[in-house]
C-alpha cells in the first residue's frame, strides 16, 4: 500500500527558514510527480511547488525566489527548503504524490500534513 510521509515544519520567526521533507513509499509503486501544498486556516489547499519525474519544477508566485524544491534521485523523496518565511506562510503543508501501483486511488496519495507557524 502506498504511503506518503511528511516531516519537518514547526515554529519559526518571520524571516526565518524551515525545511520540509516528504517520502512516498509503496511496493510496486511508480511515482510520477510530487508536490507540496499549503492550506491556511479557512482557505483552500493551494500548490506551492511541484516536480515531475522528468525534473520539471513549478512554483507558486508566492514561493518563487524563497522556496526551493529538490527531488532526491531514485528515492521518491522531496525536500522543500523555505526561506524568508512570512506570517502568511503559516498553515498546514501537505505532500502529494502522483503515480500508480498497488493501493493507489485516483492516481494520487496525500500525506497527513505538517504544521508551519510563522510568528510575526
Amino acid at each position: 500500500q502506498v504511503q506518503v510521509v511528511e516531516s519537518g515544519g514547526g515554529l519559526v520567526q518571520s524571516g526565518g527558514s524551515l525545511n520540509l521533507s516528504c517520502v512516498a513509499r509503496g511496493s510496486g509503486s511508480v511515482v510520477i510527480g510530487m508536490g507540496w501544498y499549503h492550506q491556511a486556516p479557512g482557505d483552500q489547499r493551494e500548490v506551492v511547488a511541484s516536480v515531475t519525474r522528468g525534473e520539471s519544477k513549478a512554483y507558486s508566485d508566492s514561493a518563487k525566489g524563497r522556496f526551493k524544491l529538490t527531488r532526491e534521485d531514485g528515492t521518491n523523496t522531496v525536500l522543500l527548503q523555505m526561506t524568508n518565511l512570512r506570517f502568511e506562510d503559516s498553515g498546514i503543508y501537505y505532500c502529494d504524490a502522483s503515480g500508480y501501483g498497488p493501493g493507489w486511488i485516483g492516481g494520487h496519495s496525500w500525506g497527513q500534513g505538517t504544521q508551519v507557524v510563522v510568528s510575526p
